[in-house]
C-alpha cells in the first residue's frame, strides 16, 4: 500500500509563491511520482505537470515558465515550486504517485491566490 500525502498550501497574493510537497509512503519501493494536479469545484481535474526522469517534467501552459517539479529520492519527496501566482490558480492541488499499474492520490492541498 502507498499513502500520498500533499502539504504547502495556503493563503498567498498574486504575484507571490509558495512550494508544495508531496511525500510517498508505505511500500514506496517501485512506487514513483507521476505529476501534479489541480481541481476547481466544478471542474475536472488537470493536469499541471507529469513527471520525467530526474526533475524533469512536462507543464500546462498555464503554468510554464511559473511552476517548477523537482523530487528528492531519498526523502521520498516532490517539490511543486510555484512563483508568480494568478488568482486563475486557485484550486485543490494534488500528486499522483504509480505503482506498477496502480494509481496513488492524496487528499490535496488547498491554494488560494488573493488579495
Amino acid at each position: 500500500q502507498v499513502t500520498v500525502a500533499e502539504s504547502g498550501g495556503g493563503l498567498v497574493q498574486p504575484g507571490g509563491s509558495l512550494r508544495l510537497s508531496c511525500l510517498v509512503s508505505g511500500d514506496t519501493f517501485g512506487a514513483d511520482i507521476a505529476g501534479w494536479y489541480r481541481q476547481v469545484p466544478g471542474n475536472s481535474r488537470e493536469m499541471v505537470a507529469t513527471t520525467g526522469p530526474g526533475n524533469s517534467a512536462t507543464y500546462a501552459d498555464s503554468v510554464k515558465g511559473r511552476f517548477t517539479f523537482s523530487r528528492d529520492y531519498a526523502r521520498k519527496t516532490s517539490y511543486l515550486q510555484m512563483d508568480s501566482l494568478k488568482p486563475e490558480d486557485t484550486a485543490v492541488y494534488y500528486c499522483k504517485a504509480i505503482h506498477g499499474w496502480t494509481s496513488y492520490w492524496g487528499q490535496g492541498t488547498q491554494v488560494n491566490v488573493s488579495s
